[in-house]
């Protein structure tokens, strides 16, 4: 099987023990993450041949970061060791009524910094079957959009499937273009995309048509019809109850057809950190292995539920414990 590839940055993670606050934490636990990279470690866990591209200071931090994955089944090889800094992000853990909070602290990283003549896509893509991206990586640097308009037409010319998670993040584009000018571009070269009826309207203005009976199937269609490339539209629907209570159901909009899943409910939470990742991850699984998007809808939203019960970013589960999931098997059992 050939592999997929993910681009993005990846940062440490920095979290006080024990749901502590950062204030009253002597000590904080480290852990590496990014939006993209998450989706290859989870890809690699679930059996699929996963690399990543991305750049990190050549420093032992650096190196550390890229280890981190390299250890949890990713091929590293394209990476990119230039640069000084490592960004960081700072996350508090919530529980029952106190909400999850992340301080960030990524500013001139070595992504950010990065040349896009330091990848060469026909190379990276040279065993590859399907890129991924998020909307994270052309919102964090002029250079990095540049770098990721050229991973996609380089995917396009060598016949890839391409896949983006838009995840519009307001505050990060700083650098003096628009997420509404760049994000266009960018997803119109997809085939798949994870889009929630929010994230249509902020950055194409798409909003659900007066009288829609299911606004995210209205949100879909308008999408397609904007980009004729995209096939599949995918999201989840999160209902909170409590920063240690979840349900997630998955939505599909594909060859003109809706598709959701039963809730899954999660309770307790230990890490909602990589859910979104790890349901994107599930579903290119599930497009790879399942002959239905149903089958692979589910699948998804069951690698998503499990995340939450995971420490980390990363999606620590073979597809076998998925599986088990998806059978009604939800009990937590003791399994010997």
């Amino acid at each position: 099987m050939k592999q997929v590839v993910t681009f993005g940055e990846i940062m440490m993670r920095l979290s006080p023990p024990q749901c502590q606050r950062l204030s009253q934490a002597a000590s904080l636990d480290v852990t590496y993450g990014g939006g993209d990279a998450n989706v290859a470690a989870g890809l690699a866990y679930l059996g699929v041949p996963a690399a990543h591209a991305g750049c990190f200071p050549d420093n032992a931090v650096g190196r550390a970061a890229a280890q981190h994955f390299q250890h949890h089944g990713v091929d590293m090889q394209h990476c990119v060791f230039r640069g000084h800094r490592l960004g960081l992000y700072f996350l508090e853990v919530g529980a029952s009524l106190r909400a999850s909070r992340i301080v960030y602290d990524r500013y001139d990283s070595a992504f950010a910094n990065l040349q896009p003549e330091w990848f060469n896509w026909d190379a990276v893509f040279q065993n590859a079957q399907w890129l991924h991206w998020t909307g994270i990586t052309p919102a964090i640097s002029a250079t990095a959009a540049q770098a990721t308009r050229e991973a996609i037409a380089a995917a396009r010319r060598r016949g890839l499937t391409v896949s983006a998670d838009v995840n519009y993040r307001r505050n990060l584009w700083q650098y003096g273009q628009r997420a509404q000018d760049v994000m266009p571009e960018l997803v119109a070269g997809c085939d798949l995309v994870v889009c929630t009826e929010g994230d249509a309207e902020d950055l194409f203005g798409i909003r659900p048509e007066a009288g829609a009976d299911n606004s995210f199937v209205s949100v879909s269609r308008q999408l397609m019809a904007r980009f004729p490339q995209i096939k599949q539209v995918i999201a989840t629907r999160r209902s909170t109850q409590s920063a240690s209570h979840e349900r997630i159901r998955g939505l599909a909009y594909s060859g003109g057809e809706y598709f959701e899943t039963e809730d899954f409910d999660i309770n307790p939470v230990v890490d909602r950190i990589g859910g979104g990742d790890s349901f994107i991850s599930g579903f290119i699984y599930g497009q790879l292995t399942y002959p239905t998007v149903p089958q692979a809808l589910t699948f998804a939203t069951a690698a998503s539920a499990l995340k939450h019960t995971i420490p980390g970013d990363i999606n620590l589960v073979s597809a076998a414990e998925v599986e088990h999931i998806v059978a009604g098997n939800t009990t937590g059992r003791l399994l010997r």
